[in-house]
């Protein structure tokens, strides 16, 4: 009865039946790729910017797309190629010939959700315009800061397949991003309900069957609900734990950062929320750990010679450390 009483101390119904909600709506015309949606839904309860890297055709931008017509948000969405300059990320200032005064012209940036597309196409000067967009949320131009309007969020896509002529993305921004997600292809039995599915009928045509779902405002009110959630004290010591072992694993050159840390407990946070609970288990945190760190650690020249992955040095980890009971 105690236990009854604990997990009713926050209501989540709300939460949990929208999340629910926003996966009927995009199961209309993405099939499969169910951890992915999941994993994205979570990031957006956040408010985390999201890294999707999968070979092309796997539905990752119609994804992003969809996400956002389920969240009654602005969206934009701008390819990164190896010609983009940060004024046409960011915007620049205009000279207005009839108040003699430079106006500045807001760039596609200026949206609740943006997409952008192979993000590693662009040169480094274009990454570097990103930085303060993703971790403060605002641009700074000529000495004025504009903030974005919350919610405010960035999804980006890469191919892991084609490196010719990309530009591999600085740690610094790689660890702005809440978490990296793998879209992987379907399974046989996905790949054919997606033949029955688009056998008489487009994603174009079905894009348009998928409603907004929810608010920006109520959004906003989910987002402090779930940073009221608990996590023990010793769930607190496991995350700390987890985070210093890749910092002293022999196969990893550099670690997770603090800010990692702060990820993978508001990850496990959120992935309680989406449960309907009002507290996280060790569980939480190993669902979401992989998605959070997997793209925060960089591989020593031997382990990755030897053909290691991230995702599996880091499964290795998680099994290693003692879970609280």
């Amino acid at each position: 009865m105690e236990e009854e009483i604990f997990k009713n101390r926050i209501d989540l119904t709300e939460l949990s039946e929208s999340v629910q909600k926003i996966k009927a709506e995009l199961g209309k015309v993405i099939v499969g790729q169910e951890d992915t949606i999941e994993l994205m839904i979570a990031s957006i309860l956040c408010g985390g910017h999201v890294l999707l890297e999968g070979v092309p055709g796997v539905a990752k931008t119609l994804t992003a797309k969809l996400l956002s017509q389920s969240l009654d948000a602005s969206f934009k969405r701008i390819q990164f190629t190896p010609d983009l300059m940060p004024s046409d990320v960011l915007g620049t200032s205009v000279f207005n010939p009839k108040t003699l005064e430079f106006e500045y012209k807001r760039g596609p940036v200026f949206s609740n959700l943006i997409l952008i597309d192979e993000i590693n196409r662009s040169p480094a000067k274009t990454q570097a315009a990103l930085f303060e967009l993703m971790e403060e949320k605002q641009v700074t131009i000529d000495g004025q800061t504009y903030p974005m309007e919350e919610p405010f969020l960035v999804i980006a896509t890469q191919n892991p397949i084609e490196q010719e002529g990309t530009y591999r993305l600085p740690e610094g921004q790689l660890d702005r991003f809440f978490m990296k997600i793998l879209v992987d292809y379907p399974n046989p039995a996905e790949e054919i309900d997606l033949l029955r599915k688009f056998n008489y009928a487009s994603h174009v045509d079905l894009s348009g069957t998928v409603k907004p779902i929810l608010k920006k405002s109520r959004l906003l009110k989910l987002r402090k609900t779930i940073r009221e959630i608990v996590v023990d004290e010793e769930l607190l010591k496991f995350i700390s734990s987890i985070v210093l072992a890749t910092r002293n694993h022999k196969q990893i050159e550099l670690g997770a950062s603090p800010r990692a840390a702060l990820a993978l407990m508001l990850a496990a946070k959120v992935w309680a929320a989406m449960a309907a609970r009002d507290f996280v288990i060790p569980e939480d945190i190993k669902t979401v750990g992989i998605a959070v760190l997997r793209h925060r650690i960089i591989l020593t020249a031997d382990a990755e010679m030897e053909g290691s992955t991230e995702d599996e040095i880091l499964t290795e980890l998680f099994n290693s450390i003692e879970i609280p009971r």
